[in-house]
């Protein structure tokens, strides 16, 4: 496609701004390099690559192994690298990804993706070495990195006036939430806890809104192909509405209230309702297909975790095992879910879950399950602890050497 013919006139004869930049994006997106022509490319990849990267980092130090070069302490650094790098990285690539389809404006692709991948991946090296060129500089550019992807992703929903600016509105303060983590492991706040679980908070949010959409819509599609006629999952509506509520008040509540068996009762019945919210879903009926199973199989572990979280609070479970069924299971599950889906559909190829991918799914399950059953001590803590990880890092390694050719490699032609 010529210049000239991407810049269609009005009918005056007169090329607005918006097609200037219509045009000029399509030649950026048309020119860039394969790995650059949709967000889901370089960060997709750039975060599982950096799950594998800190988990040995964290094992390796964990065992005395190594000494991390970083101003946090050890747990500190493998905390924050989890949440704002890893899952930081995976929330990028879905926003940039999912923006366009909710706008219909061209994807964010050339250079300045490019520059926004560079800056997620010096904020990384920045943290790491950052008892040597200090902690600040690496929470400039940490934290300014999410408030660039939340101006840029707010400047596309504002121009298509797309009703999704709150999701937008949750990167941003996922932003905040990393400042917070830094002010508060540094010492500068009082509350050392406040930024890791702010930022565990937010993104089992952004599973329960996200994927409340997107699950029960793939179901019901995948469904009617079977043809399956009753029982179909409908999209959100006001129970899904009030369940969410819930679950932000429960959350709330975790964070601001006394860690007591009162607010324990309240995440108890967000996770309730949670549990009843999956079963409406029927994932169930999917299991013969991976690729829409795997789904559900992540979500389960929203009310699974808010359920231990409750009973953290009542003294009857260790508040490891809480979280670690939320990140090792909630987060990764859906992460890889949702990795896996968007780089086939992305890239045009067949929606169907290989074997590489079936044995992905199977070894983050099973490192979640590992992980949380070692910390309620229903098997040997460090042999469990152990082998999760191993299983945890195995899977998302797996990702990256099954997946490296659909995220570098050009986009499919329809036949």
């Amino acid at each position: 496609m010529t210049e000239t013919s991407d810049m269609t006139p009005t009918s005056d004869g007169v090329v607005t701004r918006g097609e200037q930049m219509l045009a000029l994006r399509r030649r950026r997106e048309a020119s860039s390099y394969p790995f650059f022509r949709g967000g889901f490319r370089p960060f997709f990849f750039g975060g599982a690559a950096w799950a594998v990267i800190a988990l040995a980092l964290w094992i390796c130090s964990f065992a005395g192994a190594v000494t991390l070069p970083s101003a946090l302490e050890p747990l500190a650094w493998h905390r924050h690298e989890m949440l704002f790098g890893f899952v930081g990285a995976v929330i990028s690539g879905f926003i940039l990804t999912a923006v366009p389809n909710w706008t219909g404006r061209l994807p964010i692709a050339g250079w300045p993706l490019a520059g926004l991948f560079g800056l997620w991946t010096v904020a990384r090296i920045a943290l790491l070495f950052s008892g040597i060129t200090g902690l600040w500089l690496a929470a400039a550019l940490d934290v300014g990195f999410f408030f660039v992807l939340g101006f840029v992703a707010a400047r596309e929903v504002l121009e298509a006036n797309n009703r999704n600016l709150p999701v937008v509105g949750m990167i941003m303060l996922f932003g905040v939430t990393d400042a917070v983590d830094y002010l508060a492991t540094s010492g500068v706040i009082p509350f050392s806890d406040l930024g890791w679980q702010l930022a565990i908070a937010i993104i089992v949010m952004l599973i329960s809104v996200i994927g409340g959409r997107i699950i029960p819509s793939f179901t019901r599609n995948w469904m009617v192909k079977q043809g399956i006629k009753t029982g179909l999952p409908t999209q959100p509506g006001k129970f899904d509405r009030f369940v969410i509520g819930a679950t932000a008040v429960a959350l709330l509540a975790w964070l601001l209230g006394p860690a007591e068996t009162p607010i324990g009762f309240v995440l108890l019945a967000a996770a309730a309702l949670q549990a009843a919210r999956w079963m409406r879903w029927r994932g169930y009926r999917t299991f013969s297909d991976p690729l829409v199973l795997v789904l559900h199989v992540g979500y389960v572990w929203v009310p699974i975790g808010l359920g231990l979280l409750g009973l953290s609070l009542t003294g009857l479970v260790p508040q490891s095992a809480a979280i670690h069924a939320l990140t090792a299971g909630a987060m990764a599950t859906m992460i890889l879910a949702v990795m896996t889906r968007a780089s086939l559909g992305h890239t045009a190829r067949e929606l169907k879950a290989n074997g590489a991918t079936v044995v992905i799914y199977l070894l983050v399950t099973s490192g979640a399950v590992l992980r949380v059953t070692a910390a309620l001590r229903l098997i040997d803590y460090n042999v469990g602890i152990e082998i999760a990880g191993l299983a945890w890092g195995a899977a998302f390694l797996l990702f990256l050497i099954a997946y490296a050719p659909v995220l570098w490699g050009p986009r499919l032609r329809k036949a």
